[in-house]
């Protein structure tokens, strides 16, 4: 990444924090993947039990890998056959990984999903949710952040699954309503009520979708 970009996300991320604060959520700022790591690490006491959806930044930093072969209870959805045991299951958990489709540059969080399981932990749920974010994906507003993530997260994340959508063979949201759409529920994270259970890790870097 070129060093002026590395600057001018260094400074949007200050940004981004200040808004976060002011909507009761915590963000913390990574020059690199690996600081990313360490930083959310310190935010996951050992033996805690940790569950995720399907945040391809969190894999891309080393943290499922980490908390995989670390002291944790990690709920893994792909071992269980039975997928609302799993999702009954992750409620109860102390950790959420997740990311985000879109964030805005005051600290508004956007997420779309298929199945819900991620949005909903994300609202209501696990004792503490930790996004992992790379700088790609702040926007300037809610309407930009709306749009990354029908227009840029979605169709990619359908072509990933093999979904029969028309985003998946346009590259673009086409507002469907097809029985493949992943777009079933929007999630807004505008404000935490519970002080200390969003915490953001700004990732100076390109990651996920």
């Amino acid at each position: 990444m070129d060093e002026f970009i590395k600057k001018r996300n260094e400074l949007l991320a200050s940004t981004v924090i200040k808004g976060l604060e002011s909507r009761n959520m915590t963000g913390y700022y990574a020059k690199d993947r690996e600081e990313a790591l360490k930083t959310a690490l310190s935010l996951i006491e050992k033996g805690s039990s940790v569950t995720m959806g399907g945040a391809m930044s969190a894999h891309e930093i080393g943290l499922v890998e980490a908390i995989k072969n670390g002291d944790y209870d990690f709920i893994d959805r792909d071992a269980f056959s039975d997928k609302r045991e799993a999702l009954l299951k992750g409620y109860g958990a102390d950790v959420f990984l997740a990311s985000a489709n879109a964030m805005t540059q005051d600290g508004i969080i956007v997420n779309i999903d298929g199945n819900s399981n991620r949005v909903s932990y994300i609202a209501q749920g696990p004792k503490k949710v930790i996004f992992i974010v790379g700088m790609n994906k702040i926007c300037d507003n809610l309407d930009g952040a709306m749009k990354r993530a029908r227009n840029v997260a979605a169709p990619i994340n359908a072509q990933r699954f093999g979904l029969d959508t028309p985003c998946s063979k346009t590259g673009t949201c086409m507002d469907c309503k097809s029985p493949d759409t992943i777009c079933c529920q929007f999630l807004i994270t505008r404000f935490s009520r519970h002080k200390d259970r969003i915490h953001v890790i700004l990732v100076n870097d390109t990651l996920g979708f």
